[in-house]
């Protein structure tokens, strides 16, 4: 393996880290320049904290020019020429050519093809992009799964020299190449440089994401260094990046083996407040802490009991935030929840946390921007028109999810049964709005006379509503419910791009209370409720957690709790002073 000296400082250190700096020409990141000429300062003792030109900027390859047989298109053709054309040109021009197989070995995971196509090009001339950079890079800094260790060393000194280059040629980096290029020095094992390129992205104007913090952060978390790995999340913390389970796992496990006891409450609440159900790998480190001797050495046992209910009703319910409550050894199991939420272990009722109205319309707002922004405008505000003129409803039906459950052909039959069981169930016996493209109710089944009739009945109450041709009815059939307040009937996970949009801190806690899933049975269908209770991670006023995990879904298999309490004692808690 490359040595830190050998290769990471090297080509770290001479590398010329260029971007923008407002509407001025390309200056180096560190220190000023006039316009063209770039003029390196001497090396000092904290030259690992930063990246520096050095005089070895300036030892591009010059012979390159001589040979270069690319002679670039005239801009008086280029404008001649149509677009189809162009486009065709710039495909098969040698840069053209040379993304295309880049991106070829980007699939494969070919590092050792990508280096050859690299040194071919540069002996021929050919001018690299950000592109061609970027795909390089990211092959040398995956390369660990290769497996082979003479092609991960190579990848890894290789990686650096390409980095070093991309400066030298005067290429501005990107989100991409930081990322990659720290997690070369992750691979080196120098998780301090991978952090030092975080910072100078930020330094650049690049906003850095999740992915650019994940190699300091994993770097120090593997290395121990638990006040380091604190500061990169303070850092991501500052740069409005939102830690999700892999970074908090990390660091829910670091803490434990630090015996940070504050910070283990401290990464509970925010897998609490962020995850809410947590995969087997995080569930296993939390079992190792309260089953650890520092679990049971902390605690307070006296606590306030009116001050941890108010943290309580200040929360929202589900957590008081006061800190561990209680002594002594945990008692740590797997359960389950029965149908009113009552844990079957410890016989604790978990509640269910509200949701702030307010939240709800700000979501709404939020959600009529993202489809005004992805439909045509004008069809999502009449759709907005007519639900105010129709609603409110009780329910919603994703209609064409309900129609294709346990069927290879849509099925009206299938989605009227559900239509008349939300009918019989609605507290104002009205029926749902059911939202199905407009294909949907002009073709294929629909063309059945009992399907157009029973269109036509839907139509003729204001309970169904056809979205345009080229809309996506997704935004549709949600807008609907969230806007009506009611409940939505669909199996959909609700787990691609479109739902991504919308973020992790509202819409799961909102689906998890309006989601209706559905079981079709030879007695017809079977409605699965939102359950009573909420299923997150809770806190209890007695000082015991309740972890759900993602295993198990409460509709065929139940889903599997974390529980863990203390032995509770006898004696009164003091009363809060007012």
């Amino acid at each position: 393996m490359l040595t830190r000296a050998g290769g990471l400082s090297f080509f770290v250190a001479k590398t010329p880290i260029l971007c923008h700096v407002g509407h001025t020409r390309l200056r180096s990141l560190l220190y000023g320049c006039s316009h063209h000429h770039f003029k390196p300062t001497a090396y000092s003792p904290y030259i690992k904290d930063r990246i520096f030109m050095n005089k070895s900027a300036h030892f591009s390859n010059l012979a390159l020019s001589a040979t270069n047989k690319y002679i670039p298109e005239s801009s008086a053709v280029a404008e001649t020429m149509s677009n189809k054309a162009r486009k065709k040109a710039r495909r098969e021009s040698p840069e053209g050519v040379l993304r295309f197989k880049l991106d070829m070995c980007s699939k494969r995971g070919d590092v050792v093809e990508a280096l050859r196509l690299y040194d071919e090009a540069r002996s021929r001339g050919v001018p690299l992009s950000q592109h061609h950079y970027n795909v390089l890079l990211y092959l040398c800094s995956c390369s660990g799964s290769n497996g082979d260790e003479n092609v991960v060393n190579l990848a890894l000194k290789r990686g650096f020299e390409i980095f070093k280059q991309m400066g030298v040629d005067g290429i501005e980096p990107n989100e991409a190449t930081f990322t990659s290029a720290a997690r070369l020095a992750c691979a080196m094992e120098d998780p301090e440089m991978a952090f030092n390129l975080v910072k100078q992205m930020k330094s650049c104007g690049i906003p850095p994401k999740l992915r650019s913090y994940g190699p300091p952060l994993f770097g120090f978390c593997k290395k121990g260094d638990a006040d380091r790995a604190y500061e990169v999340d303070a850092h991501m913390v500052e740069s409005g990046v939102v830690a999700e389970e892999p970074e908090l796992c990390a660091l829910l496990g670091l803490s434990v083996e630090s015996r940070r006891v504050d910070r283990v409450y401290e990464m509970m609440h925010r897998l609490r407040a962020s995850v809410r159900q947590v995969s087997e790998s995080t569930a296993e480190v939390v079992e190792q802490w309260f089953n650890s001797e520092d679990a049971a050495g902390v605690g307070e046992e006296n606590w306030d009991v009116g001050k941890v209910r108010e943290g309580v009703v200040k929360g929202g319910g589900g957590w008081h935030g006061q800190g561990w409550l209680g002594k002594g050894k945990w008692k740590v199991v797997r359960t389950e929840m029965d149908e009113a939420g009552v844990c079957q272990s410890c016989g604790e009722k978990l509640v269910c946390i509200d949701i702030d109205p307010r939240e709800t319309e700000n979501f709404a707002s939020s959600l009529t921007k993202l489809a005004c922004q992805r439909e045509v405008k004008a069809d999502f505000v009449r759709f907005q028109e007519w639900l105010q003129r129709h609603g409110p409803f009780d329910a919603v039906i994703d209609g064409a999810n309900v129609s294709l459950i346990n069927q290879k052909s849509f099925s009206f039959f299938e989605l009227n049964s559900v239509v008349n069981r939300l009918r019989q169930i609605s507290p104002s016996k009205r029926l749902p709005l059911v939202i199905l493209h407009r294909s949907r109710v002009t073709g294929g089944p629909a063309q059945n006379p009992n399907n157009e009739k029973l269109i036509q009945s839907w139509k003729k109450s204001g309970a169904l509503y056809a979205t345009p041709a080229g809309s996506n009815d997704d935004w549709y059939w949600l807008y609907a419910a969230v806007n009506c307040n009611c409940l939505l009937v669909t199996n959909d996970e609700m787990r691609d791009h479109l739902f991504q949009l919308l973020g992790t801190s509202f819409f799961p806690r909102w689906k998890e209370k309006h989601q209706v899933r559905l079981m079709m049975t030879r007695r017809g269908p079977v409605l699965h409720m939102p359950p009573p209770y909420s299923i997150v991670i809770q806190e209890s006023e007695q000082g015991g957690w309740h972890v759900p995990t993602i295993t198990g879904d409460d509709l065929e298999t139940p889903r599997q709790w974390l529980c863990a309490t203390r032995t509770r004692k006898n004696h009164r808690h003091p009363q809060h002073l007012e």
